[in-house]
């Protein structure tokens, strides 16, 4: 039996912390599959192709890890594909709560699937995906906490959006 675990991530976009509890969750499962949610709420920088681009790029030094999109319910997602847990990034206290939370409406939902909560390197407490995007869109160093390549596709997005002045332009929200 495989032990799969599903690490569900908007990955808008993927950072050190999110590369770091992946390759974490890697070491103790068979296959992670980090799972990018193509219908979020929230108004996003990246399209979900971008997304699972940018990832399939972070992870491809990693045999275990697997990039793919979703457009279910995360615990039905994970059922569907034999996963027996859930990862989740812990950083701060409230991260806590909130994943306290949706941890146990997830085993109301489905039993059988764990949910695991991994907490971050201390290095990458301090990054998150909102962070990146406010300090990228006001030309701030954003290397330590990304990959090279996902600074260069910031780089890239926010001068195509400022380039476009018929367009409002991209509206930083403060949380992820």
């Amino acid at each position: 039996m495989i032990r799969r675990a599903v690490y569900p991530a908007t990955l808008d976009p993927i950072h050190n912390g999110h590369i770091d509890v992946a390759v974490r969750a890697a070491k103790i499962f068979d296959e992670v599959i980090v799972a990018i949610y193509d219908l979020p709420k929230k108004k996003l920088m990246f399209s979900v192709e971008e997304r699972v681009a940018l990832a399939e790029r972070a992870f491809s030094g990693v045999d275990n890890i697997r990039v793919a999109q979703y457009s279910v319910l995360t615990v039905h997602y994970a059922k569907s594909i034999g996963a027996m847990a859930l990862i989740r990034g812990l950083r701060v206290f409230s991260d806590f709560e909130f994943e306290f939370r949706m941890g146990l409406a997830n085993k109301k939902l489905q039993p059988d699937i764990e949910t695991i909560a991994i907490m971050t390197d201390e290095k990458h407490l301090h990054i998150s995906s909102s962070t990146i995007r406010e300090i990228a869109e006001l030309g701030g160093d954003v290397s330590s906490m990304v990959p090279s390549f996902v600074a260069e596709a910031l780089q890239a997005r926010f001068a195509e959006l400022h380039a476009n002045h018929n367009s409002p332009g991209y509206t930083i929200s403060i949380r992820d």
